[in-house]
């Protein structure tokens, strides 16, 4: 029987945050003084990568410990629930006597087995005035952290927050903090190729000031609401001290994904395989079990966190997690985790590739609506913005990464018995009987948002 020994886990997921944007990770603007704190507080993992993308997926490697082929859940508009073998964090715990809340994530696939469910207004648009989306969040957070204090089992609770995703609608004074110009210089037209791009200006039009013209506008926006956010969270690290539960509680901050801002033509989203997508932030807060101020250089992915959190609770699930704790690596009793994987993406486009720390490889399984080419080779240490595509120009590399992803495909098919997911979609885009695109501009032509509502809808049909 758990009794009150067994330690809380406050989980905070924030979406669509990039590691390299927050100051604690090396961002020159001050966007995090109170995460930077709590880092210093407790473990910052410097290579954490989600190679799941996007949301769905994202969360359902984290929340599980298993990787695509064990979840099969590999794109944002999931059909149907996450496979019944595979327990989530909730159902762990709930097994070993933990009461557990999800606020902002009801009825995702990688949800399941919570006690309770909240949602916020998460969305808003520039119609609807700037967006206190953290601060909606905190408004019901608060209350139910008190009530799960007042509890005689130890509790998770997993917040979603939906700042930085877009709309970018952070309120006074974060919305200026980093951008003092005119965002509606006429004279400036670096937003023009972003309000030209068909599937998503009317959705960019809907949330940007009219007639801004700045890209650097709308990037302070991020920061800024990086920069909420961060001023939203101290109130949860308040009030866990306030009610005495800061020494038997686990923190984990983390992200489902980053962002593509202005890079590669993805627009202030989530969408291709690029690192400003995969590089994500943990950090991992537990006085007196794990270690204050610590900075951990090794890599990991999603799937090692919930492994973690079991050995850090000491849960014995006998689950053959695809992901491994990250305690040896923070003893210094092993370097890293793996330090090469696969890496899937299933949102805008349909394409996979293989990441080690020297290589990128991008292979789309179908057209795309950017036109990018259907191979894409970077060298990470010579091109770390991964802005020149060697695979024309380097064929024999790209043949051979090609060749460790498909070895490693076939080896995980062969140990789960399970076709790769990314290959078994169907309409993955939501466009019913399209099936995959056969041309770039099929799929430029066919995907659109229109606006925040729509947008809300897209993340709406990923719980179905």
């Amino acid at each position: 029987m758990a009794t009150k020994k067994k330690p809380n886990i406050l989980f905070i997921g924030i979406d669509s945050l990039r590691a390299d944007r927050l100051s604690c990770y090396g961002y020159q603007r001050q966007t995090s003084p109170h995460i930077d704190r709590f880092a210093q507080q407790g473990v910052l993992f410097e290579r954490t990568y989600s190679p799941f993308i996007p949301t769905t997926s994202g969360y359902g490697s984290m929340l599980t410990g298993m990787d695509v082929f064990s979840t099969q859940v590999v794109a944002l508009r999931h059909q149907g629930p996450m496979r019944a073998e595979v327990k989530t964090l909730a159902e762990i715990l709930r097994e070993n006597g933990y009461t557990s809340t999800c606020i902002g994530f009801t009825g995702n696939p990688a949800s399941r087995g919570f006690d309770k469910y909240i949602d916020f207004k998460g969305w808003g648009s520039w119609n609807e005035g700037r967006s206190p989306k953290a601060q909606n969040l905190n408004d019901v957070a608060v209350p139910e952290l008190e009530r799960l204090a007042k509890g005689k089992t130890p509790f998770m609770l997993f917040l979603r927050h939906m700042d930085p995703h877009s709309p970018y609608l952070p309120p006074a004074p974060f919305e200026r903090m980093f951008y003092h110009g005119n965002e509606c210089n006429p004279k400036n037209h670096s937003l023009d190729p972003v309000m030209t791009f068909k599937p998503f200006c009317d959705y960019f039009a809907s949330w940007f000031p009219p007639n801004c013209t700045d890209v650097e506008y709308i990037l302070a926006q991020y920061d800024g609401a990086v920069a909420y956010m961060d001023a939203c969270i101290q109130t949860l690290f308040t009030s866990l001290a306030s009610l005495g539960l800061e020494e038997n509680t686990i923190v984990v901050l983390n992200s489902d994904h980053g962002e593509t801002l202005y890079d590669h033509d993805c627009y202030f989203d989530h969408h291709g395989l690029y690192d400003q997508t995969l590089h994500v932030p943990l950090i991992l807060r537990y006085p007196g079990k794990l270690p204050a101020g610590k900075r951990v250089a090794g890599y990991n992915t999603q799937q090692d966190l919930l492994p973690t959190l079991m050995e850090l609770c000491s849960i014995e699930s006998n689950i053959a997690f695809d992901g491994k704790s990250l305690l040896p690596m923070l003893r210094g009793e092993v370097p890293s985790h793996a330090s090469e994987f696969y890496i899937t993406e299933c949102t805008w486009m349909r394409k996979h590739g293989w990441r080690t720390p020297q290589w990128k490889l991008i292979e789309a399984l179908e057209p795309d609506f950017h036109f990018k080419p259907p191979l894409e080779l970077y060298n990470l240490v010579e091109d770390p913005g991964e802005l020149v595509n060697l695979a024309e120009a380097q064929p024999e590399m790209a043949a051979a990464l090609q060749k460790r992803m498909n070895d490693w495909i076939a080896k995980r098919e062969a140990e789960t018995g399970l076709p790769n997911p990314i290959h078994t979609q169907g309409d993955w885009h939501g466009h019913a009987g399209v099936g995959p695109f056969k041309t770039s501009q099929q799929a430029y032509d066919t995907l659109h948002i229109g606006d925040p509502k729509q947008a809300a809808k897209l993340q709406a049909e990923s719980r179905k």
